[in-house]
C-alpha cells in the first residue's frame, strides 16, 4: 500500500525507528563499492539525524555520492527501509540541536554526546542530516499490509 503523505505513516515510522535505534547505513564509496555500517540515529519527524566522526571514511562515501540507504530491524516482521539523501549539517546551531536532541532523549535512544566528542566545537564532531525520499514499513507477519511505503514529492 502506497500513502501520499508522509504524516500517514509518521507515527509509526517513529515507533519503530526509535524503538531499533541503531540502523544499518549503506553508502557508496568512491571506486562504486557499497559500504554498510551501523549508526545511531534519531528522528525529528521526516529529518533523520546522526551524530558521526566528521572526517571518517563515511564522509568521504557521503561526499563522493550523499544518496544513502539506512535499514532497522528491531522486530524481524516489521523491518523500515529509508532511501534518501545525506548532507553534512556544518552550521553550529545544527549541531547545537543535534546535540540537545541525543543529550535530552532518554536512554538508549538518548546519550551524551560530550562523552563521545567533547564538546559542540570539537572538529571532528559531525552531524548527518538525512533527507528521505523513499520510506518503506514492511510487515511479514501475514496480519495486515505487507508493506507500506510513502516516496517524497520530488521522486514521485
Amino acid at each position: 500500500m502506497r500513502v501520499e503523505t508522509f504524516a500517514e505513516i509518521e507515527a509509526e515510522f517513529i515507533a519503530r525507528v526509535h524503538t531499533a535505534i541503531w540502523g544499518d547505513l549503506a553508502t557508496i564509496d568512491a571506486q562504486g563499492f557499497p559500504r554498510s555500517r551501523i549508526v545511531h540515529t534519531i528522528w525529528e519527524g521526516a529529518s533523520g539525524w546522526i551524530a558521526a566522526w566528521r572526517h571518517s571514511p563515511k564522509a568521504r562515501d557521503i561526499e563522493w555520492h550523499p544518496h544513502v540507504s539506512l535499514a532497522y530491524l528491531a522486530d524481524i516482521v516489521r523491518p523500515v527501509y529509508v532511501q534518501g539523501v545525506a548532507r553534512w549539517a556544518d552550521d553550529l546551531q545544527e549541531k547545537r540541536h543535534v546535540w540537545e536532541l541525543f543529550a535530552a532523549a532518554p536512554p538508549p535512544l538518548g546519550y551524551d554526546p560530550a562523552a563521545i566528542y567533547g564538546q559542540i566545537e570539537a572538529p571532528e564532531y559531525g552531524v548527518l542530516h538525512i533527507t528521505p525520499l523513499h520510506i518503506e514499513l514492511g510487515n511479514v507477519s501475514g496480519i495486515g499490509e505487507r508493506r507500506i511505503t510513502w516516496r517524497a514529492a520530488a521522486e514521485s
